[in-house]
């Protein structure tokens, strides 16, 4: 049986190509953002694969857009949801709807950098190593169950900008080898 997946992303939707390319692309039920402008829509449509946007700001409250974005992706009743450069966090009705079933990635070593500037926050540090980790999402931060890593050097001269381009290309081989590790557990 082909495993549902919904992938969220907020940007340009590499990691979701990434999935997309691989053998478990096919699981891939729809794509959702919480961006009209995000170039992962525009990957999942020339994929032929069903969208949907959650925009914060058609909301009264946060609660109403959580609401919102839980309905939309439970009616794509998927097995898995991957926040795959999501850039907002999950709250707990969401969390708990698919409990051990949300993976995340995150341009760190986790626990080290949590938050949305772990490449930055690496390079301001001075670490000589950083990398990339999958994780369960969980009520925190990049607090979830870490499920896999992979060490990326820092170079002489890095940017955050260089940095963050070589991370990001491990972490797609990352996501797509953890992602069919779990799915395939599960089958």
């Amino acid at each position: 049986m082909e495993p549902r997946i919904v992938v969220l992303a907020s940007g340009s939707g590499t990691l979701l190509q990434a999935v997309l390319d691989s053998p478990i692309g096919g699981g891939v039920v729809a794509v959702g953002s919480d961006s009209s402008d995000a170039l992962a829509l525009d990957r999942a449509a020339r994929a032929g694969l069903p969208t949907f946007e959650v925009l914060p700001g058609e909301f009264a409250t946060r609660d109403d857009w959580d609401a919102a974005l839980l309905e939309a992706v439970q009616g794509f009743r998927p097995g898995w949801v991957v926040s795959a450069g999501f850039m907002r966090i999950l709250a707990p009705v969401f969390v708990s709807a698919f409990p051990g079933r949300i993976i995340n990635t995150h341009p760190a070593l986790l626990p080290s950098f949590p938050g949305s500037h772990g490449v930055r926050d690496a390079l301001r540090h001075g670490v000589k190593v950083t990398g990339c980790t999958v994780h369960l999402v969980d009520e925190g931060v990049d607090t979830g169950p870490i499920i896999a890593q992979r060490a990326v050097p820092v170079m002489p001269g890095d940017t955050e900008a260089t940095l963050h381009e070589r991370i990001k290309a491990v972490e797609r081989e990352l996501l797509v080898e953890t992602l069919t590790q779990l799915i395939g557990a599960s089958s």
